[in-house]
Order: C-alpha cells, then sequence, then structure tokens
C-alpha cells in the first residue's frame, strides 16, 4: 500500500458524507420543509447587554435577561381583557392572543395556548425539579413557565411574567 491510498480513501469518506448530507438537505428543501421552517422562524433579535438594560425597565431586564420572577398579583396584565395580542417586551414579537388568556389564580397572566412560532422551551432546573421554560422565540428572552394543569382544549398553562410582555389592543 502506498502512503496516498489511506490520505485517498479518506478524502474519498469526506466528498461521499458531504455529498450525502447535501443530497439530504436538499431533499428536506425540495419537499418543502427545509423551507417552510426557514420562512417560519422569526428574524433573530440580539443586543448587548448594556443595549438591552436601556431598552428594558430594571424589571422587565431581570425577568426577560436573567430568568428573575415578578411579585405574582402586581401585573397591570391580569387584569387586561380587551381583545388583542400580549407581545414580547423586548422584542414586540407577538405571543399570544387574547382569546387564549385565562385566569389561572397563580397570581401571573396565564394562556392556554400560544401563537405560531412565537416561544421556544427548555428545562429550568433552577429549583431542583425540572420545569419548562419559556422563552421568546426572537430574543430568546425569559417568559415564564408552561404546566400541564391548564384548561381545554391544550391542557396547558403558560404562566407568564406579565413584565415580560405587552398588551397590543386590536
Amino acid at each position: 500500500m502506498t502512503q496516498t491510498e489511506p490520505q485517498s480513501s479518506r478524502r474519498s469518506f469526506l466528498a461521499f458524507a458531504g455529498t450525502a448530507a447535501i443530497g439530504a438537505l436538499a431533499w428536506q428543501w425540495m419537499s418543502g420543509h427545509g423551507a417552510a421552517a426557514i420562512a417560519a422562524a422569526p428574524a433573530p433579535f440580539k443586543l448587548s447587554e448594556a443595549e438591552w438594560r436601556k431598552r428594558l425597565s430594571p424589571q422587565a431586564y431581570a425577568v426577560l435577561r436573567q430568568a428573575s420572577t415578578e411579585y405574582p398579583f402586581t401585573s397591570p396584565l391580569n387584569k387586561e381583557h380587551r381583545k388583542g395580542q400580549f407581545l414580547c417586551a423586548g422584542c414586540a414579537l407577538p405571543l399570544y392572543a387574547s382569546t387564549t388568556k385565562f385566569d389561572s389564580g397563580t397570581g401571573w397572566p396565564s394562556f392556554y395556548d400560544h401563537l405560531p412560532r412565537a416561544i421556544g422551551t427548555s428545562v429550568d432546573r433552577s429549583l431542583g425539579g425540572a420545569r419548562t421554560e419559556v422563552h421568546c422565540a426572537r430574543c430568546a428572552g425569559h417568559l415564564g413557565h408552561v404546566f400541564d394543569d391548564g384548561p381545554r382544549p391544550t391542557g396547558l398553562r403558560y404562566c407568564m411574567n406579565g413584565v415580560a410582555m405587552q398588551f397590543e389592543p386590536a
């Protein structure tokens, strides 16, 4: 075996793997799934920490950027019952329709469903157990948590920090 044969085999393998990956992406794109996912994702919204501090109130900064929690029963959004949308206070992405809001009795604005492509979730272990954290899909700001004790039709309760949102009447 010559010195170039192992390098040639490695190059052939890498070329094959690259071609397979490109082919898989092209197949996904042509089937419509890739294009739909790319078109559906909200454009990222990123600021420096100094810009976030300038843009947000100290309480909103603590919640959205540091995953703090506002005190229960303190948000004016608890009493918001008009028709409209609840937007991210950080980047104004529409998150929840007013038609999905309900009084959970917890002291935080609660919703049983979110708008399409509005939120992301992750596992939060900050209190020892596992909870599902909810964040804005555009700016990644912390919004609250989701629990499985909500009303129909979803059975979910998106328990959000009011200071992390703003209301836009219809």
